[in-house]
């Protein structure tokens, strides 16, 4: 396991052992996926400040999200399906982050169920909740998570109509795949992911199919999600579902500052600065382009995260370097798991943590928790020398060092 030494290295052992139609819908963005490739490409423009004859003998990483304590700044991000990677992949993920000390969020539209997670696992997991137009089996959702011990609750605010993914449109995707010849011929060629799922019965939606009302397979299943995702979404459900949960809150897919904004006044504890990892709306702005801005925006007065591209512990420092507390991983992951299970998300989460340990101490930073703006150069200049907890609009002000 160890000769994986790059995220990269994984996604491409997880190209060769999921079938197409799920590694593609990992691995894709919305229309022309310009916006998927530039949260992934706008990290390459910040350069770091080499710093030497700094005592880093000692290093930290630990820190808090939400008040959880944690081994480094990194969460799992719900992602859809995670199941369809590698049998039972939720309750694989989630293990692996519980041992790492990282959290693990689960999506409302999972393989595996909040009671097979919870079942699984010793501590408290996250969970993610889309708003759909049914109310009652939100609220009943919702205490769901409550029952299974789960500690925080993230709000997606950007899934109130679906954008465009080709590649799933051209794969047929469906969960399980449908059983036609060409399926059927396409998914003997993985073996192996094709033994794993037939050990397993968990093998559609866990967490609506028999309790959605009339969901009961996978075709009630197709018609009852393409109705219920809620157009009318606005700031005041949010009350509502801080009305049902007494939890930690986090909003997620902030990537505009008005809308930080008027997220401060909705009683969350934090904000997820996320453009769905480029999957809604195409030829929106990068994350981390937009993380300086928002963290300008809020002041300080939330704890903000953020999402998208992020692909080696690299990034997650300047993530934190531009304003983020800290980061979600959803592909980086999803493609260890698909690669070797369980093992495979340990692997991707030790790749991070050791390129964050080593990129941090060569930056003259031995704690997490004191890095800032200042550990980075812009194009060949530096921003401004200030003692702030990120970058203000750096790609503008800039000194010549």
């Amino acid at each position: 396991m160890t000769h994986f030494a790059t995220i990269e290295e994984l996604r491409a052992r997880a190209k060769r052992r999921v079938p197409k139609m799920f590694y593609e819908y990992v691995d894709a963005g919305s229309w022309t996926e310009s916006t998927y490739r530039a949260n992934s490409n706008d990290f390459a423009e910040l350069k770091f400040r080499q710093r030497v004859a700094v005592d880093f003998s000692r290093r930290n990483l630990a820190t808090t999200m939400v008040g959880h304590p944690v081994s480094m700044p990194v969460a799992l991000a719900p992602t859809g399906i995670a199941g369809m990677q590698c049998a039972d992949g939720e309750i694989l993920a989630a293990r692996a982050a519980e041992r790492f000390g990282v959290p693990f969020t689960l999506s409302t539209v999972s393989v595996c169920s909040i009671e097979d997670v919870a079942a699984h696992t010793k501590q408290p997991f996250w969970f993610q909740l889309y708003m759909m137009k049914d109310r009652v089996f939100i609220s009943d959702l919702i205490k769901r998570a409550e029952l299974a011990g789960c500690s925080t609750l993230v709000l997606t605010l950007d899934l109130q109509i679906q954008g465009q993914r080709h590649k799933d449109l051209r794969n047929g995707l469906s969960t399980p795949p449908k059983l036609t010849l060409r399926n059927l011929a396409h998914l003997a060629r993985y073996p192996t992911w094709c033994a794993g799922m037939l050990r397993t019965s968990r093998r559609t939606f866990g967490n609506i199919v028999g309790h959605a009302p009339g969901v009961t397979g996978i075709a009630s299943m197709a018609q009852w999600a393409l109705n219920q995702f809620d157009p009318t979404l606005t700031w005041k459900d949010i009350d509502w579902v801080r009305k049902q949960w007494g939890g930690k809150l986090i909003l997620k897919g902030i990537l505009d500052p008005e809308d930080a904004k008027i997220a401060l006044g909705c009683g969350a504890d934090a904000l997820i600065v996320s453009n769905h990892g480029g999957r809604q709306l195409d030829g929106a702005p990068s994350t981390i382009s937009m993380l300086p801005r928002i963290a300008d925006a809020v002041q300080g007065d939330i704890e903000l995260h953020m999402d998208g591209g992020v692909r080696s512990g690299q990034d997650v420092l300047k993530a934190i370097a531009c304003g983020a507390r800290a980061v979600y991983i959803g592909r980086a992951f999803l493609y260890g798991l698909g690669a070797l299970g369980e093992a495979g998300v340990t692997r991707a989460l030790e790749i991070i943590r050791s390129e964050l340990d080593t990129t941090m101490a060569l930056c003259g930073v031995t704690d997490v928790h004191d890095v800032n703006g200042r550990v980075l150069v812009v194009g060949g200049y530096r921003p401004v020398a200030r003692d702030m907890p990120h970058v203000t609009d750096t790609q503008v002000r800039v000194h010549a060092v």
